[in-house]
């Protein structure tokens, strides 16, 4: 992203302070759409589950409704998938934008969850909606930074000319390690240091999105894609470990990386961007704490962070492109949203659109 091009792709503006820069010019966002898991499951269920290990290692139920804000998540039915909730969401974001499924030139999938190490989940995608052959199709993931990384390579492609259209989806299911989790939390020999590592585990939540951009030049009433910045930590790459069955997080060293981090990149950002005053702020959905601390540290008004954890949890890359859906009605023409997403790792991109 910092190469300096050749009149194609993004204009970069090399590195400020550690800041990657990057600026997108004929590059627009055409639909965002998100699809709900249905099944809800409510952080008081989780607590009685594991309520008999609070109490033998001095620890309190109502963590993760009064400390995390998270009051339930969602799991898929028995007869779905994650990754039928990225194909729905995909479905949906093609019809929006009155985009023919063969002139996708690019799909993405950013999905943190997968049932299996290959096939990508990004074929099953392909054949299901119907994308031509011509369709370079592949997962990519970072982490909770996964969707908006899908947006910068899109629109990268956009911009140089290889392609008109890009289609991102997103499915997350937190079902499977939830239930591992519960049921080691919940045994005997559970310890409250158990409890503490794994808590994060049980904030995740299961949903599903989508995004399809084209080209700004054909689509004036598309929402332009503007640049943004991207900043890593990656010597905090074992602060959050997760795999098929658990994630395993030093909650505050997290959040105390995660805060020093989101602090170098906007203080650093300022001789590029003026983020202080946007329309909306649509950000990682993690936690109350971790939202809060995030407005307090960046100057931001808290009142134009439009929220989904408390309903939704962590729904790992989705939530960003699901916040954007839902708040997309409420929009309008000018407005600025700034997207910003944190991945473990830790590595963190603000990315700016104008609606």
């Amino acid at each position: 992203m910092n190469d300096s091009g050749n009149g194609h792709g993004p204009q970069a503006s090399g590195t400020t302070n550690g800041n990657a820069v990057f600026r997108h010019h004929d590059t627009a966002l055409l639909s965002v759409t998100a699809v709900d898991a249905p099944v809800v499951k409510t952080s008081a269920e989780f607590d009685e589950i594991i309520g008999d290990s609070y109490g033998r290692n001095g620890l309190r139920p109502g963590m993760l409704s009064h400390l995390a804000g998270i009051d339930e998540r969602r799991w898929w039915g028995e007869d779905q998938h994650f990754v039928d909730g990225a194909i729905e969401a995909g479905r949906l974001a093609l019809e929006e934008a009155g985009v023919d499924p063969s002139r996708i030139g690019l799909l993405v999938n950013t999905s943190v969850s997968r049932s299996h190490l290959e096939p990508s989940i990004a074929v099953r995608v392909h054949a299901e909606l119907g994308l031509a052959t011509s369709c370079l199709n592949f997962d990519l993931t970072n982490a909770c930074l996964g969707f908006v990384n899908g947006i910068q390579l899109a629109a990268t492609m956009i911009d140089g000319g290889q392609i008109d259209y890009a289609l991102i989806v997103n499915g997350e299911g937190s079902q499977t390690p939830q239930e591992h989790t519960l049921a080691r939390l919940s045994s005997p020999d559970a310890t409250a240091r158990d409890i503490l590592a794994q808590f994060a585990t049980l904030t995740l939540g299961s949903g599903a999105a989508a995004m399809v951009l084209g080209r700004a030049s054909a689509h004036p009433e598309g929402h332009r894609v503007v640049g943004g910045v991207t900043r890593t930590a990656t010597q905090h790459h074992e602060l959050c470990v997760g795999d098929f069955t658990e994630m395993r997080t030093d909650t505050q060293g997290l959040l105390v990386a995660g805060m020093q981090l989101a602090t170098d990149l906007w203080r650093d950002a300022r001789s590029e961007f003026d983020w202080s005053d946007m329309d909306r702020y649509v950000v990682h959905q993690v936690s109350r704490v971790h939202t809060s601390r995030t407005a307090e540290a960046l100057g931001i008004d808290e009142s134009r962070i439009p929220l989904i954890f408390p309903t939704h949890g962590n729904v790992g890359p989705a939530a960003v492109a699901i916040t954007l859906a839902k708040e997309a009605p409420s929009l309008h023409s000018g407005d600025r949203v700034l997207m910003m997403g944190i991945g473990s790792g830790l590595n963190m991109t603000c990315l700016e659109l104008t609606w």
